[in-house]
């Protein structure tokens, strides 16, 4: 192109170079305040869909341990109370025992019977109220917990009804040891009672244990997840920062061109 004042082709060029130059400093900028290389999905379409995914995925697995610890939970309330009951009928045993001499006065049998029925009692208040966000393990509630980011797999841990004259607690609700022979009845009844409740309390400790392990995997699988995270999406900002500078060094680079093109059509005059 001859030398002309209507189209001043250096300066169109500095423009570009300068345009160019804006957007870049536009783009690390925004990845310096948000520390993100993929921000949005028209910064890297295939990626940003990977992290999208690779996000719901962490959200899910976020919801499954909340799930497990509401179930580690109810079963820790679930054996506390089982630990409770099954002290209450060692003790409750020692009553019944001590009922079974024939040689007690009326006084003596009555006061070990208003002891014994006040432990027995307190058998079914332990287990009425060991409940925990709505679920009681040791009376009659299953106690399920989510394992996956889908919720597709879950563990069961079955309730153990600790409630009197039941499979487990065999000593009747209305069970009483005010003479001797129902006293050796009732004390072979706790018997039972208490190795019942020691089984019951192993199946929910193997429970509870099954989800702590499953917790920990559940922990160390979302910290993998959300580092996979981090390497598709997050920025360099050392990178980024020393990028920033030169951006700023080659944009004051470009006015300064831009300027001295903008200048060159005056030279005209020179002609004249």
């Amino acid at each position: 192109m001859g030398f002309s004042v209507n189209t001043n082709g250096g300066a169109l060029v500095a423009l570009q170079n300068l345009n160019k130059t804006a957007n870049s400093l536009n783009t690390v900028q925004s990845r310096i305040n948000t520390g993100l290389k993929v921000s949005s999905a028209k910064d890297n379409a295939a990626v940003f869909n990977i992290a999208q995914g690779l996000r719901a995925d962490l959200g899910g697995l976020n919801s499954a341990k909340s799930s497990i610890d509401r179930a580690i939970s109810t079963i820790d309330v679930g054996i506390a109370a089982g630990e409770a009951v099954s002290d209450l009928l060692i003790e409750m045993k020692e009553k019944a025992i001590a009922a079974k001499d024939t040689g007690l006065d009326a006084d003596s049998r009555t006061a070990l019977n208003d002891e014994f029925k006040e432990l027995r009692d307190q058998i079914t208040t332990i287990v009425d109220n060991a409940e925990f966000n709505g679920v009681n393990a040791v009376k009659s509630n299953a106690v399920v917990a989510l394992l996956n980011s889908d919720g597709s797999n879950s563990l069961t841990v079955a309730a153990q009804n600790m409630s009197l004259g039941g499979s487990i607690v065999t000593v009747a609700a209305a069970a009483t040891i005010g003479g001797s022979t129902a006293a050796g009845t009732v004390a072979t009844a706790i018997d039972t009672s208490i190795k019942n409740v020691g089984t019951a309390l192993s199946k929910l400790g193997s429970g509870s244990k099954r989800l702590e392990l499953q917790k920990t995997f559940v922990n160390k699988l979302s910290d993998s997840i959300e580092v996979g995270i981090g390497n598709l999406v997050d920025a360099d900002l050392a990178r980024e920062s020393a990028q920033l500078q030169s951006l700023q060094v080659r944009q004051q680079l470009g006015l300064q061109a831009l300027s001295i093109a903008n200048q060159a059509p005056s030279s005209v005059l020179s002609l004249f």
